[in-house]
């Protein structure tokens, strides 16, 4: 399947790979769980700031059929789990539907909720478990024919995210593949020193990101005011505060 998807996705995308300041956006959630004893996700709340900045890009949230640009609705994030099937952990892709309306807490629940799923049929999480049924020579003229149909974009969206990162121990970017319009890839989250306006020594926490924007869509002075915007919102911790 994987290998399918990156034959069949010959488009031009052109890569963003940033790093972000979150040190308010964790102090935030820091002193949430001191008062409340809540626990908020933090790439629950990534997901929700991502949403809100494609909220403000509507244009972009969109893809290519035949000789028309069809814009969606929805906010609908295809996000990437790993679970357990048969002692194996396995990614797999789920639709957070409308994320922009909801709050972390919910987003958080449907990922947990389908990392925890003892199905073991991949395509169990989104009620497709036939895929398992489609010879692999034919995966490359089914991901075709998905990467254009309404009927399968409303299932799992034009907009990804993967958060490969929270593996790796040493900062990292990653590089992307796939169909999506826009793809968020998260990296690992490090301690970086840096000198204040009253030249003392200090610490920050960054967060590490790629983002992969499909070019026949988006050009590249759309996409950097995206990025920019998704910085802002992001080490802001507003949500944050609206969420709690």
């Amino acid at each position: 399947m994987v290998i399918a998807s990156v034959d069949s996705n010959k488009k031009n995308a052109i890569h963003c790979l940033t790093k972000i300041d979150i040190t308010k956006s964790r102090e935030i959630r820091n002193k949430i769980y001191l008062n409340t004893n809540k626990k908020i996700s933090f790439n629950a709340y990534i997901l929700r700031c991502f949403a809100e900045t494609v909220k403000k890009f509507p244009e972009m949230n969109s893809f290519i059929r035949g000789n028309k640009l069809i814009v969606l609705e929805d906010i609908n994030i295809s996000l990437m789990v790993e679970r357990e099937i048969n002692g194996v952990n396995i990614p797999e892709p789920i639709c957070i539907k409308k994320t922009d309306t909801k709050d972390i807490l919910e987003i958080h629940k449907e990922i947990r909720s389908a990392q925890k799923n003892q199905q073991n049929k991949i395509g169990a999480l989104s009620n497709t478990v036939w895929i398992n049924l489609i010879p692999s020579f034919l995966f490359r003229l089914f991901i075709k024919i998905a990467d254009r149909s309404i009927k399968m974009t409303n299932k799992y969206g034009k907009i990804a995210v993967s958060s490969p990162g929270m593996f790796s121990s040493s900062p990292s970017w990653f590089i992307p593949h796939g169909t999506a319009t826009i793809f968020l890839v998260i990296g690992n989250i490090y301690s970086e020193n840096y000198i204040d306006s009253d030249s003392k020594l200090k610490q920050r926490e960054m967060l590490n990101v790629t983002l992969s924007f499909d070019h026949e869509i988006i050009d590249g002075a759309p996409a950097a005011r995206f990025v920019s915007k998704f910085e802002e919102i992001l080490s802001s911790g507003k949500l944050m505060e609206i969420s709690n």
